[in-house]
């Protein structure tokens, strides 16, 4: 099942996908009481909002060997950690905008899990049950400034840095997100693609690893890392990130003040 957001008139609104069918969604999809109900009313300008809103985002770096090899850096032996603010997210086709002090930002493209209980200290054994389901993410960063300082805050943390959707399917089981085939091309030019069978560190690892320092709570995200392959955007461009089994999240690239 897929579950989103809409952008309408009132607001966003949840929705459910299933068989080709939107339905609006009864109840909470963080609760245990929610079920799909009636049909979607399409109204004009509708369009998929960010499926959901964190509390927080943590991120994983050099979770993929090769990504760590292509900028020169050693694989960490444990999770390495950052975070990205929940003012960085926007949804399918919504606009990355290039901020004025960067000259060299890049599309990272990755699987993101969606928690979808409130977890703490949780063994990797039990991990997978207090996921939702995933999503497709764009882990945008200014190569330049992430460089330059000591922490990645400010490189990763840019209005319109976290790129996420258009859906969260949930139902897969952990095996099947541990084989998926991950793919980010730029003005249809693949640039990134590998399988999350590649990862470093598993989810069900990651998750554990991320509770014994902090609760998670449900709406929470968790990039797990990028392949290799990450190069420059450009106004103009129009980036798409494809999972397998998860779905496409496209977006286009803007400079700061452009009229595009």
């Amino acid at each position: 099942m897929r579950i989103g957001r809409i952008e309408t008139a009132a607001g966003l609104e949840w929705v459910v996908a299933e068989d080709g069918v939107i339905r609006m969604l009864d109840g909470d999809p963080f609760s245990e009481e929610w079920v799909p109900g009636g049909l979607f009313n399409a109204e004009t300008g509708a369009r998929p909002g960010p499926p959901v809103t964190p509390s927080k985002i943590v991120c994983v770096g050099r979770n993929y060997i090769a990504h760590a090899a292509e900028h020169g850096a050693d694989v960490p032996s444990e999770p390495l950690l950052f975070l990205k603010p929940p003012s960085a997210v926007i949804g399918y086709g919504e606009e990355i905008v290039l901020p004025e002090l960067s000259d060299q930002v890049e599309h990272e493209a990755e699987l993101a899990l969606v928690m979808g209980r409130r977890c703490r200290g949780v063994s990797p054994d039990h991990a997978w049950r207090h996921v939702l389901g995933v999503t497709c993410a764009n882990d945008v960063t200014a190569r330049d400034l992430q460089r330059s300082d000591a922490q990645w805050t400010r490189g990763k943390g840019f209005d319109t840095f976290c790129p996420l959707g258009p859906w969260i399917v949930s139902g897969l089981s952990e095996e099947e997100v541990g084989d998926l085939g991950v793919r980010c091309t730029v003005n249809g030019d693949v640039r990134q693609q590998a399988r999350t069978s590649q990862m470093v560190f598993s989810p069900s690892v990651l998750i554990a690893y991320i509770t014994a320092v902090m609760t998670l709570e449900p709406g929470d995200l968790i990039l797990t890392g990028t392949p290799a392959g990450v190069s420059p955007l450009n106004p103009g461009d129009e980036v798409t990130v494809e999972i397998e089994r998860v779905g496409t999240l496209t977006n286009p690239v803007i400079a700061a003040n452009s009229e595009f």
